[in-house]
């Protein structure tokens, strides 16, 4: 869940901040009257522009008086990204002889001295800007993973620039596993996007990230028909683009909720309920709500008000369960709850998960009924604010 400062489709959404734990190592180094600030630029794929991004940013901070050294890049033979980085300073790699190998990898200690031996003669804020995120380390590395190396520089008072795609992050990785059929193995835990203080998406179209395969911007040639006909395929890229927004748009969602009073906040996803009854139309409301649902792109919920004062005939209960059984067919989550106030109960489940759409049937009370005590539509358009009541007319057949 991402808690601070979002970034979507390179539009700011809003700030905040706090500090994380740190671990023993870090007092290795001098203590800092701040941690580091995080900014991660994620993307559905390699080649969408996450490391060029990076390094335009970089550059303008630069002309700003920022001091930015570049801890570690990896251009994948890109022209492009290789000539964005001229005009930075980039921090030599470590070396790990390996046999008649010389393996080499991000120097974390030399990025920490290098930007603390600068602090200490001018009062501008150190950046450094690290690739890849997810990568695993060397064998011999102080640490396994990359952000755990980029975790000590933060807790040293240096702000980071980083870069990862949405299959590398730990709670998506089964998902992503079912959409591509591929199992990615270095992954990032969740927390260090909670922890970031702003993220970016940084967002092209599957089609033109296609065509950049295809010109030779993202892989070597003798890669590029295996690319397409496996990870590259337009419908996994559909998805993953899809991951990627969400993922941040959800957690935007969940920010804002968190630090607007008063619960006044803008739901960003739609969420559709279908309230359900006894009456033989439930059904009928159910396929309604699960195609306005599955217009939107949106998760399903069905909600039944039990009456406390009353039980259930068998024939209701059967009802009931056939209700249930076709929400499950929807993918849908059933909700089932007891109260004397119908209202009330809705308008408490649709603040519960944010539902953005109601879908209920016409009032089955008389004219006589509906003066005296009023109608279910009446009491939840008092009731309900923000939200879209769908009143769907009984039909002959359901």
């Amino acid at each position: 869940m991402l808690s601070k400062s979002k970034m979507l489709n390179h539009t700011n959404i809003g700030s905040a901040g706090t500090a994380s734990s740190t671990s023993a190592s870090y007092s290795l180094y001098p203590a800092r009257s701040r941690r580091g600030k995080h900014k991660i630029f994620i993307g559905m794929a390699p080649g969408v522009g996450k490391t060029y991004r990076m390094l335009e940013e970089g550059h303008a901070l630069k002309q700003e008086g920022i001091d930015v050294v570049i801890g570690l890049l990896e251009t994948h033979g890109r022209k492009e990204t290789a000539e964005k980085a001229e005009g930075l300073e980039i921090i030599p790699r470590k070396q790990f002889p390996r046999g008649e190998l010389m393996l080499t990898d991000m120097d974390t200690d030399a990025i920490i001295e290098r930007c603390l031996a600068t602090s200490r003669f001018a009062s501008t804020p150190q950046l450094v800007l690290i690739d890849e995120l997810a990568h695993t380390n060397v064998p011999g590395s102080q640490r396994e993973k990359r952000y755990q190396d980029v975790e000590v520089v933060l807790a040293a008072g240096i702000d980071v620039y980083s870069t990862m795609n949405i299959q590398h992050l730990e709670s998506l990785n089964d998902l992503v596993a079912r959409i591509t059929g591929i199992v990615v193995r270095e992954r990032v835990p969740d927390r260090i996007l909670d922890e970031a203080n702003e993220v970016v998406v940084v967002d092209v179209t599957p089609e033109t990230l296609q065509e950049r395969l295809l010109e030779g911007k993202i892989y070597a040639p003798q890669k590029i028909q295996q690319s397409l006909d496996n990870f590259f395929q337009r419908r996994n890229l559909i998805a993953l683009r899809e991951l990627a927004l969400r993922e941040v748009a959800d957690n935007v969602e969940e920010d804002a909720i968190a630090t607007t009073p008063n619960g006044q906040f803008c739901n960003i996803h739609e969420r559709v309920l279908v309230c359900v009854s006894t009456y033989p139309n439930s059904v009928q409301l159910l396929r309604r709500g699960a195609r306005l649902a599955n217009y939107m792109n949106a998760p399903l919920y069905t909600l039944f008000v039990a009456d406390p004062e009353r039980f259930l005939t068998k024939e209701e209960s059967l009802h009931i369960h056939t209700c249930e059984k076709l929400c499950q067919e929807f993918e849908g989550t059933f909700i089932r709850v007891t109260s004397n106030n119908i209202a009330n109960a809705i308008a408490e489940v649709a603040e519960k998960y944010r539902i953005t759409q109601i879908v209920i049937g016409e009032s089955q009370r008389s004219r006589w009924q509906m003066f005296l005590k009023g109608s279910l539509t009446q009491k939840l358009v008092r009731l309900l604010k923000n939200i879209d009541l769908h009143i769907i007319a009984s039909e002959k057949t359901a």
